[in-house]
């Protein structure tokens, strides 16, 4: 049998279980009856089916067998920890955004599993396309014909994967330069870190301010969150030497830092200037207003979807950037 041609590239639509028989020159239940393992039809049959889905790229759908009825898509979408606000309004722009395409969305929080492995093994086995935070932690999710798409989400992506790059350079050098202009001399960089100095995104903020003259100081936050924040960076508030800024790690830590200025009577942002990173919608909230470096969830949500559903050419990798927020805080 001639080896079955992949759709051309000018058509977006992913390939159904017809293009699957008619390439295999068999019957859609018996195509059915070869992706899913089932008895009835021959070896020979079956090998041939799995080539014809092969080829043609094409994936069953994993939640409609048997999960659910009425032929739903589902888009697996992995979270760090939901205890961060940021990851709740991601996940409400990704519902919104795949809803609008007539797809589910399975969410899993990775970092709160017992098991994470399993948990997205077990994922994996649901879903017809993944998006989210993955680290070093995708694992083989090919099971039976045709690939998984998968869409990384970060500040740095798996060349191997492709996904939406969050491109916070440009925002971060905007507020190294209004913080030198401010007349900043002493600041320092709150991070999460656990093994070196500095996290990633801690070693770009440091490239930034010392660029711009202004030597920092590395202040590491035991965990990422506000009451960590306002431990790790109270004893540097005060003091001959205390630091005159302070851009922590994402807008939850910059929160803490508020709070432990005001325990110490520290005013912002006249003795410190504090920024975050994410540009949460608390930001807003608190007072003094929060300096941060902002990204359009939506837009990544819309990005993201796009590539994990709508067909577009594999492996590519889309970019949404960070902008400064200049607030009262700095």
């Amino acid at each position: 049998m001639a080896r079955p041609a992949r759709l051309s590239g000018g058509d977006a639509r992913r390939p159904t279980i017809l293009d699957v028989a008619a390439a295999a020159g068999v019957s859609r239940q018996t195509v059915t009856r070869a992706v899913n393992g089932m008895e009835g039809i021959s070896a020979a049959t079956r090998a041939r089916v799995l080539s014809a889905a092969e080829e043609l790229g094409y994936r069953p759908s994993r939640f409609g067998r048997g999960l659910v009825t009425g032929g739903e898509r589902q888009l697996g979408l992995v979270l760090d920890d939901l205890r961060n606000p940021y990851f709740p309004e991601l996940a409400a722009a990704v519902v919104a955004r795949a809803a609008a395409h007539g797809w589910n969305v399975l969410l899993v929080d990775a970092a709160l599993a017992d098991d994470p492995a399993e948990l997205l093994e077990s994922l994996g086995r649901q879903v017809d396309a993944v998006v989210g935070y993955f680290d070093t932690r995708v694992p083989d999710w090919i099971r039976g014909p045709g690939p998984l798409p998968v869409v990384t989400l970060g500040e740095t992506i798996d060349p191997a994967l492709g996904g939406v790059l969050l491109d916070d350079g440009p925002a971060m050098a905007d507020l190294a330069a209004h913080l030198a202009e401010a007349g900043v001399r002493r600041p320092a960089v709150l991070d999460p870190w656990e093994t070196g100095e500095f996290g990633d995104r801690g070693q770009r903020l440091r490239a930034v301010l010392e660029a711009h003259g202004m030597p920092v100081r590395a202040v590491r936050s035991a965990a990422v969150s506000a009451d960590a924040a306002a431990s790790a960076i109270a004893p540097h508030l005060v003091g001959p030497d205390a630091v005159d800024a302070v851009v922590a790690f994402n807008d939850i830590m910059a929160v803490g830092v508020l709070a432990a200025c005001r325990r110490a009577g520290v005013t912002v942002p006249d003795r410190v200037r504090v920024a975050g990173i994410d540009g949460l919608p608390l930001g807003e909230l608190v007072s003094p207003t929060l300096t941060t470096l902002a990204i359009d969830l939506d837009e990544v949500a819309r990005e993201a979807v796009e590539l994990a559903i709508g067909g577009g050419p594999p492996l590519a990798t889309r970019v949404v950037r960070h902008r400064l927020v200049v607030r009262e805080s700095a």
